[in-house]
């Protein structure tokens, strides 16, 4: 179907006439009339009589109407959403995040984002580093929030956002609860961890391979963060875990800290994302916050 016959059509009956359709469409009188004629002998269908000076619509016209009506006014929703979405007003961001930012950061990150953005839809998913990344490879997400390391992952690119230390902690009837201890003594209780994948775990393992020690001894093992300080504070094992996640239980006497002699490792938040590729604007506005609110941390 001749497309530009339907719209010009449609503006004869919107503006009541071909007078009033030309000047709004900036077209000759007689190029309207002229293209109208032409469309009716395309589709086979007469659209119009004349009633003196008057058009006046057939029965098929009228019909046809309502089709063109829905139909430019879908078309203008699609350029409502497009104009939406270049300003990042609207849009869908699929975000990872491991554990650490995902439970103790993002949430107030993106309610505060959700406010000022209501038709961007985010979905967030939580799992350890290694398939945080996979995920940001496979374009199963655009963005990645890490907290880790810091260790760089080929394709990806790093945006740090702060970083803050690793702790020891334990329930405080330990014997070890406030005590600086050596990292050996340390390394003989049991560990209460997350997954393989994570990379608190790879951490301390790296840590005691670089010490000539066996690997630690792991306990228990959860694959969620929360879990893994509960067990701690029901008074058993040890736990070694970013200060940003167990600080207030500390301060509140709920865990202790063990000070390692030696041990002075800090942990990386960072938001991360593919390698040489444009965030969606939806995603930059998102990123530009997420970088606002950790610089209130530092």
């Amino acid at each position: 179907m001749n497309l530009h016959g339907l719209r010009l059509f449609h503006a004869i009956v919107r503006y009541g006439g071909v007078t009033r359709a030309a000047e709004e469409l900036n077209i000759s009188q007689p190029a309207v009339s002229s293209q109208v004629k032409k469309f009716e002998r395309e589709l086979g269908i007469q659209l119009f009589v004349s009633e003196g000076r008057r058009l006046v619509l057939t029965d098929a016209g009228i019909q046809l109407t309502g089709y063109a009506e829905r139909l430019f006014m879908l078309e203008q929703d699609v350029e409502n959403f497009v104009q939406d979405f270049r300003e990042g007003k609207k849009g869908l961001i699929r975000l990872t995040a491991t554990y650490l930012p995902s439970n103790f950061l993002l949430p107030g990150w993106i309610a505060r984002f959700k406010q000022m953005h209501e038709d961007v839809e985010i979905v967030v998913s939580t799992t350890n580093t290694r398939m945080a990344f996979d995920q940001l490879l496979r374009y199963e997400a655009e963005i990645a929030v890490y907290g880790g390391s810091g260790i760089t992952h080929a394709g990806v690119q790093w945006d740090e956002l702060f970083d803050d230390e690793m702790w020891f902690v334990v329930h405080p009837d330990h014997p070890y609860a406030g005590k600086e201890i050596e990292l050996h003594e340390m390394m003989a209780e049991p560990f209460i961890m997350r997954e393989e994948g994570s990379a608190t775990r790879e951490r301390l393992v790296s840590l005691c391979t670089t010490n000539n020690l066996a690997a630690p001894r792991i306990a228990l093992q959860f694959n969620g963060l929360n879990e893994t300080i509960s067990a701690v504070k029901a008074g058993y094992g040890a736990n070694f875990i970013s200060s940003l996640v167990v600080n207030e239980d500390v301060q509140q006497g709920r865990l202790a800290r063990v000070f390692v002699r030696g041990v002075q490792l800090r942990n990386t938040v960072a938001v991360c994302t593919r390698a040489g590729e444009v965030l969606s604007p939806a995603a930059q506005h998102l990123v530009k916050l997420i970088r606002q609110q950790a610089a209130l941390m530092k």
